[in-house]
């Protein structure tokens, strides 16, 4: 069966800065160059509409490239240079989204060519648009994501139903299976009850095998969630600012995400322990979000450059 046409999925980036820059050009004969440089062109200013007609042309993307997010522009550059064969058209677009402005820029560079064609067709057919190209482009993942290649990992599930017997594993699996996908080597996959001195034991037990420790449940509110009450006595370093995006992002999935308690930090040079919570959807959802900036950390704490 034929897979179905969709758009990605990006709801799990992060927002950051982001910009694209294109450029293009349309050969012009020289005569008509030097009528649009003296502003001859019966419809107007070639150059000043041209600007206009690639901003628009940024704006209406998701109109006419049914794949592409609609994204926040903040910005749209047009410049145009005549050269003596004709027109070099660049276009930089920039704003802060989950996805890149390429197209945008590409588009914008496209109609401002289109439309010099238009204004002067009335006074020569020998006109060829040419070289439109992405020339760079700037602040998504290419610009910071490491995947997780080359790190070991060991996932530890804090959960007294799971322990007993009584539920199964659906969280831990589940974040085992992702690791997995991104590259990472699992060394084990262990259950544990909810027992603060147990959980310790278990990060422990990891602290000289693994790069990465993650402690699935126990998060929450509930008497027996003491996931973040044994993290807090072992980790050294702690890193807020990976917990709070984890709780900022994920209340983007529901407002529930605010209720975690999740702790992140180093617990000796090289190895990260990470909270996840309980539940399936939650763990992914969360280790999706802050999987790109891992081994980052992990570098930084043996000393590496930024």
């Amino acid at each position: 069966m034929q897979k179905s046409t969709k758009m990605i999925d990006v709801s799990e980036k992060f927002e950051t800065l982001r910009f694209a820059r294109a450029t293009g050009k349309i050969r012009l004969p020289r005569e008509i160059v030097k009528k649009i440089e003296k502003r001859q062109i019966k419809k107007g200013d070639v150059l000043s509409v041209s600007q206009i007609a690639g901003i628009i042309g940024a704006k209406h993307v998701p109109q006419l490239i049914p794949l592409c997010h609609p994204v926040p522009i903040d910005s749209v550059e047009i410049n145009l240079d005549l050269e003596d064969d004709g027109i070099l058209v660049e276009a930089t677009v920039k704003g802060i989204g989950r996805t890149g402005y390429e197209i945008e820029a590409i588009t914008a560079v496209s109609v401002a060519l289109i439309n010099i064609y238009d204004m002067c067709k009335a006074y020569t057919e020998e006109m060829h648009i040419e070289e439109i190209r992405l020339v760079e482009k700037g602040g998504g993942k290419s610009d910071w994501y490491e995947d997780l290649k080359g790190l070991k990992a060991a996932v530890i599930v804090a959960s007294d139903s799971v322990s007993a017997g009584k539920a199964k594993d659906k969280s831990g699996e589940a974040v085992k299976n992702l690791l997995q996908e991104l590259g990472t080597q699992v060394i084990e996959k262990i259950v544990v009850p909810d027992e603060k001195e147990v959980i310790k034991d278990a990060v422990l037990k990891f602290r000289e095998k693994a790069d990465l420790i993650f402690v699935v449940g126990g998060t929450g509110l509930s008497p027996r969630d003491v996931t973040p009450e044994a993290s807090k006595e072992i980790i050294e370093k702690e890193i807020p600012g990976l917990s709070e995006a984890t709780r900022i992002m994920g209340a983007k999935y529901t407002p529930r995400a605010l209720l975690s308690r999740a702790k992140v930090g180093l617990i000796k040079e090289g190895v990260l322990l990470i909270n996840l919570p309980g539940s399936e959807k939650g763990a992914i959802q969360t280790l999706s979000i802050i999987a790109p900036l891992l081994k980052h950390a992990i570098k930084m704490s043996k000393g590496g450059k930024h």
